[in-house]
């Protein structure tokens, strides 16, 4: 249920509930179909919001799982990356080294 049929509903119950204090004048039987009319009405309320309370936690869980998701790819790529640049460093380190070395013939 979206929100216009919500709203929809709680005018109608609230047009009810003020159409029961006129409707106490009238017969009892009267009155009482109202008030059994109020009552369904109070019921697609609640049956209402309740079905808004299931999507928004649906909704809600979908976003969080998607978050944690992201942040897990970000983090193992950022891990990927740190290690790829710690190698390349390491690696450069050591083709430095063996040049200089080898420039100044001190060969490993």
């Amino acid at each position: 249920m979206n929100s216009k049929k919500i709203c929809a509903i709680l005018v109608a119950f609230a047009a009810l509930a003020a159409f029961d204090g006129t409707a106490g004048a009238q017969q009892s039987s009267s009155g009482q179909g109202v008030k059994q009319d109020a009552k369904a009405v109070g019921h697609g309320v609640a049956n209402g919001a309740r079905d808004v309370g299931h999507v928004t936690k649906h909704v809600a869980v979908s976003v969080g799982h998607a978050g944690k998701e992201a942040g897990l790819g970000i983090g193992h790529g950022a891990k990927k990356a740190g290690l790829a640049v710690g190698h390349g460093a390491r690696d450069g380190w050591n083709a430095t080294r063996h040049a200089v070395k080898h420039v100044l013939h001190k060969d490993d």
